[in-house]
């Protein structure tokens, strides 16, 4: 990932934050001719190593975990809210003309080796805590325990595990820091009268000085 250090996000507590919020990732493997990519939810188990292990499944259908190369790094690419930012926000568009548009965004790359995981135990283990993760809070929610182990065992016969050793976290919080405080208020005004999906998120995460690294 190409990161500026401006656009760096270097706390740990806020890349842990942002991650698992997100919930999700495009796990990208190379088969030996090509890259492959599925989006799975992921947890990010930091209770190993220096950087923890990402743990998802796949589909067993999905060949992805067949033809993956073991010996080549994948790469997850972990996705926040993005949205173009447009010069004719910026009072400096309007001082000097010198301006062009960009795209703001956040974004978390893991980088290791992968693990594929068929063993049942295994899979309910990281099953159990993906439920947890995302029923935790409902009223009435759900349990892996709800439906007859039967069922479950079923279920599990049908996927396989997914765990991304990380050996290199990188992560990018694009949002013009490298503006001038005036064309990032105009930004944010402008993000804010923006229909675009992403929009709005954007400019919440500017207006907050959220990963804010100044020039």
């Amino acid at each position: 990932m190409y990161v500026p250090r401006h656009f760096e996000i270097d706390d740990v507590d806020r890349v842990i934050e942002f991650v698992d919020a997100a919930g999700s990732a495009d796990i990208v493997t190379f088969d030996g001719e090509r890259l492959i990519s599925s989006l799975v939810p992921v947890i990010w188990d930091r209770s190993i190593g220096e950087n923890g292990r990402l743990l998802a499944h796949l589909s067993i259908a999905n060949d992805q975990w067949r033809t993956t190369r073991t010996d080549v790094p994948a790469l997850a690419i972990v996705h926040g809210p993005q949205a173009y930012i447009s010069p004719s926000w910026y009072p400096s568009k309007h001082e000097h003309g010198r301006a062009v548009p960009t795209w703001n965004y956040v974004a978390v790359h893991f980088t290791g080796p992968v693990v594929f995981h068929p063993e049942s135990e295994w899979l309910r283990d990281v099953v159990t805590r993906l439920t947890d993760k995302h029923e935790t809070g409902r009223a009435d929610r759900w349990h892996v325990s709800d439906a007859p182990d039967s069922y479950i065992e079923g279920q599990l016969r049908g996927i396989v595990g997914v765990e991304l050793l990380i050996e290199r976290v990188e992560a990018k919080a694009k949002l013009s820091q490298n503006r001038s405080e005036a064309d990032q208020a105009g930004a944010i005004e402008g993000l804010r009268g923006d229909a675009a999906v992403g929009a709005v998120e954007i400019a919440d995460l500017m207006a907050r000085g959220a990963f804010a690294n100044r020039v």
